[in-house]
């Protein structure tokens, strides 16, 4: 006698159910590309779903998490309130990442009791971004979260305990908008060993940056300070800094003293790529400019400069960061305009140039120049010193500056195969 064989539910004769039958690490996989919002609603698909969202590790509250026709500020804060709630309360798995970001948040006592409930979860990520009102404070608790390894804060006010002893899993730190003073910035980065990548953009409280972190491997910054150093940051390869403040300079502290540039690399031997951003050239250009380094940039392949033009200091500081990159292959240089025509410092002679030797340079982009002297001098060294250059790329400041074009096609090239590419501003 023949035995019929039991078909599985999911092969039956009935149209097959493709959605409950997923693996449970397919069912992971989709549920961790969508919204959270869009990932409770899968809830209604089948029991199998019903609470698989309850067990997604990564949290995050933005603007497509929450949906309200209505203007009103406060029923858009009680919503998400609810919202917030109601997945904590309901969460079952491990919480690595938890975001909170959305566009009509302001500071919210709420946030500190969900930071309490996060931390003894032993969370990992932690993003707070408050778009709207004055900074806040962040709460005593995540200070003392050791499992941390990435902090993400905007428009926030750090004051930790006086017993916080630093994160000592912490590998990155971006503050943005923040506030703190000099002794807890100088804390917070010396007592992260393991920090690998900091971000600090439009900060207050503190003007000096003293960096020590033996482990830091990328830096950007972007703000108003007034000195930087590091120390012990010998792994740092990656380093973006742009000084938003035009200062003024004594003329003593600018001619002699020490040099900000044989400081600021002291403690970068191993630098890749490098962006001198907004003035930071012009602080670099404070005091004695040697010709080149003591130690030269060897690693270094890309260098990002925005320079003025008219200060011959800021053109010898770029020269003596050329000369010192001797495996240097890209490079884009920005000029900055100031509101003076007239060179700041008696202009670079011939020597100067003369000074330099071959250079490795592959691609050059040249932007925001006007075809002045100093700027087509620069150009024309660039192409007389770079044997092995492919593609240099020039944009003016200004549409129709036709004299520009014919000094570049009249300049003399070491390498025969470099390309000049011209591009017209908009």
């Amino acid at each position: 006698m023949r035995r019929e064989q039991v078909q599985p539910a999911c092969l039956s004769n009935v149209e097959p159910d493709r959605i409950s039958c997923l693996p449970g690490h397919v069912i992971d996989q989709i549920l961790s590309h969508l919204p959270l919002r869009e990932a409770v609603r899968t809830s209604v698909l089948s029991s199998k779903w019903r609470y698989k969202w309850a067990t997604l590790p990564n949290l995050v509250f933005d603007n497509q998490c929450l949906s309200v026709a209505s203007q009103d500020h406060s029923d858009i804060k009680n919503k998400l309130l609810r919202i917030i709630d109601h997945v904590l309360l309901l969460h079952a798995g491990a919480i690595n990442k938890f975001k909170l970001s959305h566009r009509d948040l302001i500071g919210l006592t709420d946030i500190d009791r969900w930071a309490l409930h996060l931390t003894r979860r032993s969370i990992k990520e932690f993003v707070l971004e408050i778009w709207k009102g004055q900074r806040y404070k962040i709460p005593s608790c995540l200070f003392a979260c050791q499992s941390l390894v990435h902090l993400e804060l905007f428009n926030c006010w750090l004051k930790p305990p006086s017993t916080f002893q630093g994160f000592r899993n912490l590998k990155s730190l971006d503050l943005q908008h923040v506030t703190l003073a000099q002794d807890v910035f100088e804390n917070l980065i010396s007592s992260c060993p393991l920090l690998e990548r900091l971000t600090l953009m439009n900060f207050d409280g503190f003007t000096h940056l003293n960096i020590d972190a033996p482990n830091l491997q990328f830096f950007d910054i972007g703000g108003k300070f007034e000195d930087i150093r590091f120390e012990n940051t010998f792994q740092l390869s990656v380093v973006s800094i742009g000084l938003y403040l035009n200062f003024e300079i004594n003329q003593n502290r600018l001619n002699g003293g020490s040099s900000n540039l044989l400081k600021f690399f002291v403690h970068l031997p191993h630098v890749r790529r490098l962006e001198v951003q907004s003035y930071f050239l012009k602080y670099l250009a404070i005091g004695a400019v040697p010709l080149k380094l003591p130690r030269p940039c060897v690693d270094l392949s890309y260098l990002s400069i925005r320079m003025n033009f008219n200060d011959s200091k800021e053109i010898s500081t770029a020269l003596c960061l050329l000369r010192s990159s001797p495996n240097l292959q890209e490079l884009e240089v920005l000029a900055r305009p100031e509101e003076q025509n007239v060179l700041i410092h008696p202009y670079c002679g011939e020597d100067e140039y003369c000074s330099c030797p071959i250079m490795q340079l592959r691609h050059v982009r040249i932007d925001g120049v006007s075809g002045t002297k100093p700027e087509l001098d620069f150009i024309s060294f660039l192409l007389l010193y770079s044997p092995v250059l492919e593609r240099m790329t020039v944009k003016p400041i200004a549409s129709g500056v036709t004299e520009l074009m014919k000094e570049l096609l009249r300049f003399r090239r070491a390498s025969g195969r470099a390309e000049i590419i011209y591009q017209e501003s908009l």
